[in-house]
């Protein structure tokens, strides 16, 4: 295909932004579905990857534009809908050191994954497993330890700052909640 020279296998440094979706037109744009806070936001990130037969490969953004509610992208190298068509359904991932160094106190949520959860009598309430978003706030996913106390597989805590989340130290994994581990 020629589209990329770096094959990238190691999938651990990688991190998902979005998906190309159908093809658009005859000459090789595609429509991108990006998970970025703005849709524009995606095409801050060069290179992109693309999990092409199995493989991470990079690629980089011939063009791109606005098309309805929605963006539309030309890759290097892809001159017509059938090769476009090879892409569709392809993640479009970035290398995590292509990241943005954050505030002192601001966060990815990716980084919160694996965080042991804590309550401020101590209860040791399990780890985050994920985030879902709800509209109104963020909640965190945090699966209960095999002998909780509670009997609880899974709790969902409100991601709302200075109300239920206390206190987020990163480099030692740990969240302090204000959060009644019978809930």
């Amino acid at each position: 295909m020629g589209l990329g020279e770096a094959q990238m296998t190691n999938s651990q440094d990688m991190i998902v932004v979005g998906r190309l979706g159908a093809a658009y037109g005859i000459r090789g744009w595609l429509k991108v579905n990006a998970f970025t806070d703005a849709q524009e936001g995606i095409f801050d990130y060069s290179p992109w990857y693309v999990q092409f037969q199995g493989q991470w490969q990079e690629v980089k953004i011939a063009n791109w534009r606005r098309h309805g509610k929605g963006i539309i992208c030309l890759l290097e190298g892809v001159n017509d809908r059938n090769q476009a068509e090879q892409y569709i359904n392809a993640d479009i991932a970035i290398l995590s050191e292509q990241l943005s160094e954050l505030p002192e106190d601001e966060f990815y949520w990716r980084d919160l994954v694996g965080c042991q959860v804590v309550n401020t009598k101590g209860y040791d309430m399990g780890e985050v497993t994920g985030i879902l978003e709800t509209g109104s706030n963020d909640v965190l996913e945090v699966k209960a330890k095999g002998n909780d106390a509670f009997g609880k597989r899974e709790r969902l805590i409100p991601f709302v700052t200075e109300q239920f989340i206390l206190e987020v130290d990163l480099p030692g994994k740990q969240i302090k909640v204000d959060w009644d581990p019978s809930f």
